[in-house]
């Protein structure tokens, strides 16, 4: 622990019912995200525009008397929307002091071309700077994204040892990194590629600082529960899970077999959200959504 970690967020992310939503589309997701939101391309002429119809979303989701700390733990933020405002605070801001959720930020800059059955992060350049302005905005964490697909041990190494290394900068920065190596939920070798990747991991975190504290994001995997006993290790604050491309009942319904493993959902949380709604029938889905997930973190 060091003098950037605030404990009440920490006993927060670590202890309390709830889920992470993960608001950080970015590039490419972003124009898929708006078109699934009910705005086409044709409406906006900049990446700039874009951007801003994509923090409007997010603002109308954040500022929606559903979106509340009863269920929801934290939030993934997109930089651009770190350093945007929410009713004139900066995003974290809002979300910490009217809504008692707490923020991280997407910190990667997208994946490398496959090789060897697996996707990279690109350079982060910036990673130090970022993490400055994170801890400005009062930000608790990161999160940082690479894609498995296939069972090879060589590729995971390197996803392993990558994510590692930007995370053990991260905890020096003071802030708590998710790691998040997906796995492909569409590859044949699914449960493979999934031991192999826990059996890297192990590996290093044999090895690892318990004070360097630290979160993974997983694909909800093939044999329910694999993940466990990761909470052995005395640095692990949770365990989340993304939806990868499941469908939301689907994604819940596979999430309820693993204990301790709750969500950190974003196309199953938004996907029936429309400019297009009223803000009533808005609140409602974005409800049902919240109630849905926050019912499959929970084990009872």
């Amino acid at each position: 622990m060091n003098d950037y970690m605030d404990l009440q967020k920490l006993t927060i992310i670590r202890e309390r019912d709830g889920f992470i939503a993960a608001l950080d589309q970015s590039g490419g997701s972003t124009a898929k995200t708006l078109e699934k939101y009910g705005i086409p391309k044709d409406s906006y002429s900049s990446e700039e525009e874009m951007f801003e119809l994509i923090h409007q979303m997010r603002k109308r989701v954040f500022t929606s008397p559903v979106f509340t700390s009863e269920k929801i733990l934290g939030t993934i933020l997109f930089y651009k929307t770190m350093e945007s405002k929410v009713n004139d605070k900066y995003t974290a801001d809002y979300l910490w002091e009217d809504k008692n959720i707490v923020s991280f930020l997407k910190v990667d800059k997208g994946l490398e071309e496959e090789n060897n059955q697996v996707k990279l992060m690109k350079p982060i350049p910036d990673l130090e700077d970022q993490l400055q302005v994170a801890r400005e905005r009062h930000v608790f964490g990161t999160k940082m994204r690479s894609v498995i697909l296939g069972a090879n041990r060589e590729g995971i190494r390197e996803i392993v040892k990558q994510q590692f290394e930007f995370a053990k900068t991260i905890c020096d920065n003071g802030l708590v990194p998710i790691i998040e190596p997906e796995v492909d939920i569409n590859i044949p070798d699914k449960k493979e590629a999934e031991d192999i990747l826990k059996e890297e991991i192990r590996e290093v975190l044999n090895h690892w600082k318990p004070a360097d504290l630290i979160m993974f994001k997983f694909t909800i995997p093939t044999e329910s529960n694999l993940y466990e006993d990761l909470y052995d290790y005395n640095c692990l604050v949770r365990i989340v899970a993304l939806s990868g491309g499941y469908e939301t009942d689907e994604a819940c319904r596979l999430l309820k077999q693993n204990k301790h493993m709750i969500a950190s959902f974003s196309r199953a949380l938004l996907q029936n959200l429309s400019a297009q709604q009223t803000e009533e029938e808005f609140n409602e889905e974005l409800k049902h959504a919240i109630d849905e997930i926050f019912d499959a973190s929970i084990k009872g």
